[in-house]
């Protein structure tokens, strides 16, 4: 079907396609005048991701989609209608309490009955690039419509506060009595460390081992000394008793000694000169010669005498040595005793120190939760308040009369096409061209119709010689 084809048919059908238009268009029009108005009132939140002081460590400041679309359902859900039901104490309402039992023959909760009812005429419309969310309601009341609005908002205002305070409290809770749990281990170990200290005679700033380690290493240094000393009086204890006692350091450096051995010296020097001159049997050589063995004897005394204090200074030194020994191993194991102490009461105060960390975080975090349990700020804020519209959003008289002319067009040219292709007719030249397949030879104007001579033929005349079909091939 060519262009001029379907002008034709339109042409032909037009009153047609302009009846089934006002149909249409007088229909909707109709429809719309009597469709009740409804209102539509939009308020709008501002959500603030950005951390507080108290959650900072929490929380981050980054609004991602999934928690825009959670805040969305939760403007949705059955608890913020509930919320806007109790706000507002429709429940309680005689008129509204009578429609619920007509309804729901008193099945059900009358709160629950009334927030489907209101999620039906609820829009939420959340931005997609900005924390903005617009909250709409639709009634035939543009007041109610408003207040249902700033209803919702402010119902979804302090639901998000509850769903931020409600677990804070639980967790304020929970860290107050693990708070009371972790200070009663606290005094529990600090009760232990002064019952030990107090046992073992501990003071809290004990020194004790420092002073008794530098006692065991005083003892220690002594007994070296006294063995050292002890090693020396045995060399010349054993010197002394092997016979060779004249040659000690302490026979050498006697004065009492050196002085009878030289009174003996010159004793024998006397005896051996008159025992030359005077023979021996002489008096005096007899005299000379007693007194020669009285020195000797004397000498031979004292060098014992001094000998002897060498074995005397040698037990001596080995007693003290014994003793020094005695109260080193004695200091030793005293010290040790004192480490094992310390060592126990190290571990007690270890005890004590881990539940001092315990117990400071655990009040940390109670003073934590506390603090956001007792918050009276949430991160929703009201942006704009719903006013009540002064024109209704439904019916759109304008646009649903457009969008009936464009419908009832499409709709009337459709009919007339269907009926064009029930009930074909020849509307021009072409339309006998195409059907019957012959040259058209010449056209006939209307009855009644003016014929106008012009110096450029018509479209008719153009038309006069119509294409002629091919030849048939003979074969």
């Amino acid at each position: 079907m060519t262009f001029g084809q379907f002008l034709s048919i339109l042409k032909a059908r037009w009153w047609l396609v302009l009846l089934i238009i006002g149909t249409v268009v007088g229909v909707t029009l109709v429809i719309s005048l009597m469709l009740p108005k409804e209102y539509r009132a939009s308020a709008s939140v501002v959500l603030d991701f950005k951390p507080d002081p108290i959650s900072s460590a929490l929380y981050g400041g980054i609004a991602s989609p999934a928690m825009m679309a959670t805040q969305v359902d939760i403007i949705r859900s059955d608890r913020v209608a509930q919320r806007v039901v109790r706000n507002l104490k429709l429940n309680e309402n005689p008129q509204i309490r009578q429609q619920w039992q007509d309804e729901t023959k008193g099945e059900g909760s009358i709160e629950a009955w009334l927030a489907t009812v209101f999620q039906r005429n609820m829009e939420v419309d959340p931005s997609r690039e900005s924390s903005v969310i617009s909250v709409s309601y639709k009634a035939a009341d543009p007041r109610f419509a408003a207040g249902l609005a700033n209803a919702f908002v402010q119902a979804y205002i302090d639901t998000a506060l509850e769903l931020r305070v409600d677990p804070a409290r639980q967790y304020s809770t929970f860290f107050d009595t693990r708070s009371k749990e972790a200070r009663e281990a606290l005094e529990k170990a600090q009760t232990r460390v002064s019952t030990f200290q107090k046992e073992n005679g501990i003071i809290a700033t004990d020194e004790r081992l420092d002073v008794e380690n530098a006692r065991l290493n005083e003892l220690s240094s002594q007994l070296t000394m006294l063995q050292a000393i002890a090693a020396e009086s045995s060399s010349r204890q054993a010197q002394a008793q092997s016979g060779q006692g004249d040659r000690m350091q302490e026979v050498l450096n006697s004065p009492l000694l050196g002085a009878l051995k030289a009174d003996l010296s010159r004793s024998e020097a006397r005896l051996q000169e008159l025992s030359t001159r005077l023979g021996d049997n002489h008096p005096q050589v007899q005299e000379t010669r007693a007194s020669t063995q009285e020195l000797r004897t004397r000498l031979e005394a004292e060098t014992r005498r001094v000998t002897s204090g060498v074995t005397v200074s040698n037990t001596i030194n080995r007693q003290r040595e014994n003793e020094i020994r005695n109260a080193l191993e004695a200091q030793r194991n005293k010290v040790l005793r004192m480490k094992a102490v310390r060592d126990e009461g190290l571990v007690l105060l270890r005890d004590v120190e881990n539940a001092q960390r315990s117990y400071d975080a655990v009040l940390q975090r109670f003073n934590q939760t506390s603090l956001e349990s007792q918050t009276t700020q949430s991160n929703v804020n009201m942006l704009t308040q719903a006013a009540p519209p002064l024109r209704p959003s439904s019916p759109r008289i304008t646009l649903n009369t457009v969008l009936a002319a464009i419908g009832g067009t499409l709709l009337g040219i459709g009919v007339a096409m269907a009926l064009e292709l029930r009930d074909r007719r020849v509307r021009n030249i072409d339309d006998v061209v195409t059907t019957l397949g012959l040259p058209v030879i010449g056209s006939m104007p209307r009855p009644g119709s003016k014929i106008a001579l012009a110096k450029r033929p018509s479209l008719m005349q153009q038309r006069l010689l119509a294409p002629l079909p091919a030849p048939a091939k003979v074969a």
